[in-house]
């Protein structure tokens, strides 16, 4: 499935478990430092009483906000940019971290309740609420004090120093928590940018009403409820996404499983060929994306032997030109037979079909060379033929790892990328005490 959508997956089956150490030592990380500035900052920026019943109102209005959840990626979006903005010149801007921690313990309360949620988890809320410390520290330092679009400049900064925020803390808890990329992270943070970015001008009008109508900001909450309607609709279709990812990978599992039965050798072979696979896609630090088509492509990419001849390809020795002919069709047939599923499995059998292309473009069925052959095909090659070199045959015995290493290094960047290779060195070199020079990708190509 795509990376967002495998990240919000994993969301959902973790919410209702405890949290790890490395969660909690996480979250500790993020949250106490949240938690001690806005004391600090609410001790010296508040001056004069604060109105009791407006942090009331402004805590429940944010709590409900906090419901009208559209999933994205490892968290969710929610629209409380529309009581957020209002709050900062209605209340003492000073107070707004600590107002937001504790509506957004308030919206988890119902959840834990429920036992949809796991009481550990109210601990993540303080570094939730990063968002609201920087535009609280400018609406201090500029002295804001009533809405007026003539201090744009200010409401600029503010979103700017909201969004930093948000990159910086979100970013390093991801990181910390769950080993989610920067780069994965911050695909998820354009979008919560977005709606942030496109709601704030609706809370400033908010707030320009709020100074004729002091509660006239809660006006927004229909809009909020509005925007619900559409959420349910997304986490609807997202988890419709989830279980036919779901169901893809049980196909590509059921299909290993057959062809294990068809062809033992085959199907021990293609296990052998994903563990290997995966981990020089780790290695390369493919996406998860491109890491799923290893992991299907690497499992499925002799699926299409299930129509070659049993003898031909059990022949106890080499084979024919015309043998060879039949054989090779089996990259072919295998596609054909994913592209009849569909789907996921679709995109697998483009990677099926490339497996037996050559870097240099001497390989079958396509002749494709270069970066033209498909990088999950390009690691299934590598992967394959590590595999088949050192596995007993009924025509000769195996090649021991160095012998295999050897053939490697020499068809780098003829049968093999070069850049594969170098990175199934680094993998075996890790597993076995034989020592092995590197290639460089430059002089081999």
């Amino acid at each position: 499935m795509p990376e967002p959508l495998g990240l919000t997956e994993a969301t959902r089956s973790r919410i209702a478990t405890p949290m790890g150490q490395r969660e909690l030592a996480a979250y500790a990380i993020v949250g106490v430092p949240l938690l001690v500035a806005g004391v600090l900052l609410a001790a010296m920026g508040v001056e004069g009483d604060v109105d009791t019943v407006a942090v009331v109102l402004f805590v429940i209005a944010l709590a409900v906000m906090g419901h009208f959840e559209f999933e994205a990626g490892s968290g969710v979006l929610v629209p409380t940019q529309l009581i957020f903005v209002p709050m900062l010149f209605v209340l003492p801007p000073a107070v707004a971290p600590l107002v937001v921690v504790a509506a957004l313990a308030l919206a988890d309360v119902p959840e834990v309740l429920a036992g949809r949620q796991h009481p550990q988890r109210l601990a993540a809320v303080a570094g939730d609420a990063w968002f609201a410390l920087g535009p609280a520290l400018v609406f201090v330092l500029a002295d804001v004090r009533e809405p007026a679009l003539a201090d744009w400049p200010v409401y600029l900064l503010a979103l700017a120093t909201q969004f930093g925020g948000e990159l910086c803390i979100s970013t390093l808890r991801e990181r910390l928590a769950h080993g989610v990329a920067p780069k994965l992270q911050l695909g998820v943070l354009r979008e919560v940018w977005l709606v942030d970015a496109l709601l704030s001008p609706i809370g400033l009008l908010a707030a320009l009403a709020s100074t004729v109508e002091h509660h006239a900001y809660l006006l927004v909450m229909p809009l909020g409820a509005l925007l619900a309607v559409f959420a349910r609709e997304r986490r609807e279709r997202i988890g419709t996404a989830i279980e036919l990812s779901s169901a893809y990978r049980g196909t590509a599992l059921l299909l290993g499983d057959v062809l294990s039965e068809d062809d033992e050798y085959t199907g021990s072979h293609s296990r052998g060929v994903v563990t290997f696979a995966l981990e020089i896609a780790d290695e390369l630090r493919m996406q998860e994306e491109q890491r799923r088509l290893v992991e299907f492509g690497a499992l499925l990419h002799d699926i299409g032997k299930m129509t070659t001849p049993k003898e031909i390809l059990h022949k106890p020795g080499p084979l024919d030109d015309d043998e060879w002919v039949t054989m090779r069709r089996h990259t072919i047939d295998g596609q054909r037979m994913l592209d009849q599923v569909g789907g996921t499995l679709h995109d697998v059998g483009e990677v099926v079909r490339s497996s037996h292309e050559h870097y240099d473009g001497s390989g079958y069925p396509d002749g494709l060379r270069g970066e033209a052959i498909p990088l999950p095909a390009r690691v299934v090659a590598v992967a394959d033929a590590y595999s088949a070199m050192t596995t007993r045959r009924t025509y000769r015995e195996p090649m021991t790892p160095g012998g295999a290493i050897r053939e490697l290094r020499l068809h780098a960047g003829t049968q093999f990328d070069p850049v594969v290779v170098d990175a199934a060195l680094i993998v075996l070199a890790r597993d076995t005490p034989i020592e092995i020079p590197m290639t460089n990708g430059a002089d081999a190509a």
